[in-house]
C-alpha cells in the first residue's frame, strides 16, 4: 500500500478505498486477513481509531469480518459484490463523459473495436 495520504478525503477513507482496490486486484482474496490494525497504524504512522474506523467501514459494507480473537478477513463473495458497484458507478458517473467524447471525435465503431482489442491485449500480454 502507498505510504501518502492526499488532503482531499479523511486518510480513514483512502485507507478503506486501498484495501478495496487490493480486493479488486487479487491482493487480498477472499478468506485473507487483513493486516491488523496495530501493524497498519506502526507501518503508517496513523492512530489506530483511524485505521479502526477504516476497517469498520469495511465491515458495515458487509465486505470483511470480524473473527473474535482472530482479526478482520474478506467475506465470500466481497470481490463480487464490489465488482458489481463499481461496474454500475463507472456506467452511470464516468460512461456518459466517454460516450460523449467518443461521440465529439466522431470514433467509429470500428476504430473503437480495434482500440479496445489492442488495450486488452496488452492487459492480457502483462500479466
Amino acid at each position: 500500500m502507498n505510504r501518502e495520504w492526499n488532503d482531499t478525503q479523511p486518510i480513514y477513507r483512502q485507507l478503506r478505498d486501498r484495501v478495496v482496490h487490493m480486493i479488486l486486484d487479487g491482493v487480498l482474496k477472499e478468506g485473507d486477513a487483513l493486516p491488523s490494525v496495530r501493524n497498519v497504524a506502526a507501518d503508517y504512522r496513523l492512530n489506530p481509531l483511524t485505521v479502526l474506523k477504516a476497517y469498520q467501514e469495511l465491515v458495515d459494507e458487509e465486505l470483511v469480518e470480524k473473527r473474535r480473537g482472530l482479526g478482520m478477513f474478506v467475506k465470500d463473495g466481497a470481490r463480487d459484490l464490489l465488482l458489481k458497484g463499481e461496474r454500475q458507478k463507472f456506467l452511470a458517473e464516468e460512461w456518459p463523459r466517454v460516450a460523449a467524447k467518443i461521440q465529439r471525435l466522431g470514433l467509429t465503431r470500428k476504430e473503437l473495436i480495434a482500440a479496445a482489442k489492442r488495450s486488452l491485449g496488452k492487459s492480457v500480454k502483462g500479466k
